[in-house]
């Protein structure tokens, strides 16, 4: 009977002593004198250090296009990224004799254009710099069933389309060929706008005025293609790279990415304007491809005063947990609260024009569980995997009890099988520490939900406290009735 009020009262204490340092009259605050709970507190070490991320999961909504220089380490950093377009299921269009009639009985894009729209909130770097690119179309879709990480780059797989289409076309953040009133409107976004109006020839040889065109005729023409977004992808336009050919100074998160198709149409009598968007949104492939200074990252990771925290794919932190101190210290108690914060140290780096931001949330998972949760698109379970977010200038993880249950018991299952489980299992105490972008939404009553949970893919760092010689405490409360 006492093992089972005593998950009920395990809640409430544990609520407690989140609020308060004093656990000593926890016990009679919740029980009768004549079954009282003895609380206990004690304390651990945890060690940490720095590990290279190397590359990250690449699948990701978020979309990063630049290059800078870290200005902490003089390292280069380089993102582009790949993107497919959506098409949606029963588009309307007019009618294919409203369109000739205007057009001298053919079917004619008058322009057609892929709109990249920046989220300058998220951007770093100086909104002036002129930055190049190169837009390569794809020979063949990226599969959507294979694993990306950030370390694929198509262009080096072979993926794009000999003497396809190739567009360079030049573009800073800061469009100032706007008005400065309509800049100041609060509606107003920043857009880097590529013309695709060369001419372009299919892989069949057919040529046409332009890329919209192309893409205009085979609506008519092969109407299957816009069925769904797989048969767009893969009979007609397998995607696009984009390439940064020159230019420094900036990273730009890429909100939304559109191509659009201009064309004219006749209603009755009167000839009207119109255009066919298509956009990158979810339903499609779009990966990130990264490109670190592996030396410089590397002696950060050698620096063992501390850990790092850097992105994208840059350096995370291992923590190793001890598990086995915690509870064979205290074998028959019950294990209330884990808690340990990881606390920011200044960079020491003063002088910088645009100095980088701390990553806003942290991710603890098991090590070697790591891949797995970003490659499922996991959340936080609360028992494997836990979010922290950065407030008091530390990410601190209020209670990571189950995932201490949970390791300590898959070492107590694997040693009963095999006596040298430890051994070929070296991670099962480790954690890692890794930069993410959380997404929520949030009910009708204020009430916020994480959503999801992916790589970080901005340009962040931080250091935290710990490295070799520099333990994290870890406070673990513990309960058990006092014996009679």
């Amino acid at each position: 009977m006492k093992l089972k009020r005593i998950t009920a009262i395990a809640l409430t204490a544990m609520a407690i002593s989140s609020c308060s340092e004093d656990t000593e009259s926890i016990g009679s605050s919740l029980t009768l004198e004549s079954d009282k709970l003895e609380i206990t507190t004690g304390f651990y070490d945890a060690i940490t250090r720095s590990v290279a991320a190397d590359s990250v999961y690449a699948r990701n909504f978020d979309c990063y296009f630049g290059m800078v220089k870290d200005p902490e380490i003089g390292a280069y950093v380089l993102s582009e990224f790949m993107a497919q377009f959506n098409v949606l299921e029963k588009m309307n269009m007019p009618n294919r004799k409203d369109i000739e009639d205007v057009n001298g009985g053919s079917i004619v894009a008058d322009s057609c254009s892929i709109a990249l729209i920046f989220d300058r909130s998220m951007c770093y770097g100086d909104s002036l710099t002129p930055i190049k690119m190169t837009i390569h179309e794809l020979d063949r879709p990226m599969s959507d069933t294979k694993t990306y990480y950030t370390n694929f780059f198509p262009l080096e797989e072979g993926f794009d389309r000999e003497d396809g289409l190739e567009k360079d076309f030049v573009f800073c953040l800061a469009d100032l060929t706007q008005k400065d009133s309509i800049r100041k409107l609060t509606n107003y976004q920043d857009v880097a706008e590529i013309p695709l109006n060369d001419t372009y020839t299919d892989k069949s040889g057919t040529t046409y005025n332009n890329y919209g065109t192309y893409i205009l005729r085979n609506y008519f023409d092969h109407p299957e293609y816009f069925r769904n977004s797989y048969m767009f992808v893969n009979n007609l336009c397998p995607g696009f790279f984009f390439e940064i050919s020159d230019g420094l100074g900036v990273m730009a998160k890429i909100a939304e990415i559109d191509m659009i198709i201009y064309y004219r149409f006749s209603d009755g009598s009167t000839e009207r304007k119109t255009s066919l968007f298509l956009s990158s949104t979810p339903e499609v492939l779009r990966t990130n491809s990264i490109i670190n200074d592996a030396g410089a990252l590397q002696y950060l990771i050698d620096d063992t005063s501390c850990t790092y925290l850097k992105a994208p794919a840059g350096i995370f932190t291992e923590v190793t947990l001890p598990v086995d101190d915690i509870m064979q210290e205290h074998a028959k108690d019950s294990l209330l609260s884990v808690s340990v914060a990881f606390q920011r140290q200044n960079s020491g780096y003063t002088d910088i024009n645009y100095p980088l931001n701390a990553p806003s949330s942290v991710l603890m998972v098991h090590k070697d569980s790591l891949n797995q949760f970003f490659e499922t698109k996991t959340l936080q379970n609360y028992t494997s995997s836990f979010l922290a977010s950065l407030s008091s200038n530390a990410y601190t993880f209020s209670n990571i009890g189950n995932m201490i249950t949970l390791m300590a018991r898959k070492k107590s299952e694997g040693l009963l099988s095999d006596p040298n489980w430890t051994a070929n299992h070296p991670n099962w105490n480790k954690v890692m520490l890794v930069p993410v972008a959380a997404t929520t939404t949030s009910d009708n009553y204020g009430n916020k939900t994480v959503s999801s949970v992916i790589n970080e893919m901005g340009l962040v760092s931080t250091k935290l406290v710990g490295g070799e010689h520099k333990p994290i405490e870890m406070r673990v409360i513990y309960a058990r009735f006092k014996e009679e």
